[in-house]
């Protein structure tokens, strides 16, 4: 698995320390032994986990790092379930301080888990319903978690000022973002190529509509 990993953070133009491919394939035996009892994803097989949640996830951080620069940011993960993508982003980029809000407590306790285990001072789970969260976050990102007009919506009021949102897609979802409120706008959709696979995927950045 580590020279699948190995492989995959090379082909996305990703320079991973050991340490961080040990923490995500640490990660990766977590949610495997929390899922058989809290039933944390759907995804049962540990190949079809590393491609679909690791791999998928993993593509999210080099344009991450782009839009930050190097600098600190705080970043909401909103829906995160078992952690994904933001466990991948919080080893991933160290920089980022980030959040994974999930509605399920047993959700957040396992963020929290792993944070301890994986000594990862950068995330924490928090057990909310995204729309109660007013901290503001300069990042927000989600994956699969719900239509762009509601994801915007729920969770306009932890955006911070100049913050934005991004969410990872599938096939570019042109019905979603034709239904944005005006207040919102795309101002980029970025594919993006998850190694392993073969499947269309897009990230959507949003932000507040520039006045």
């Amino acid at each position: 698995m580590l020279e699948r990993l190995q492989s995959a953070a090379h082909q996305l133009g990703l320079d991973l320390t050991a340490g961080q491919l040990q923490k995500m394939l640490a990660y990766l035996g977590l949610l495997m032994r929390w899922n058989k009892v809290y039933n944390l994803t759907a995804l049962r097989d540990p190949t079809e986990m590393l491609t679909h949640h690791v791999f998928d996830s993993l593509a999210v951080l080099e344009p991450l790092r782009r839009h930050v620069n190097g600098k600190p940011a705080r970043v909401l993960d909103v829906g995160s379930g078992g952690g994904l993508p933001g466990v991948m982003i919080a080893v991933g980029c160290p920089e980022l301080s980030v959040t994974c809000v999930d509605a399920v407590g047993k959700k957040a306790a396992f963020i929290q888990q792993v944070a301890g285990a994986l000594a990862l001072p950068n995330l924490k789970g928090l057990h909310a319903r995204v729309e109660s969260v007013a901290l503001p976050f300069d990042i927000i990102t989600s994956r699969a978690f719900a239509s762009l007009p509601d994801f915007a919506r729920w969770s306009a009021d932890a955006l911070a000022e100049g913050g934005v949102w991004v969410a990872m897609k599938g096939k570019h979802p042109q019905d979603e973002i034709d239904a944005l409120p005006p207040e919102v706008e795309v101002f980029h959709v970025e594919p993006l190529a998850v190694p392993e696979l073969a499947a269309d995927r897009c990230l959507v950045w949003m932000r507040r509509q520039q006045h």
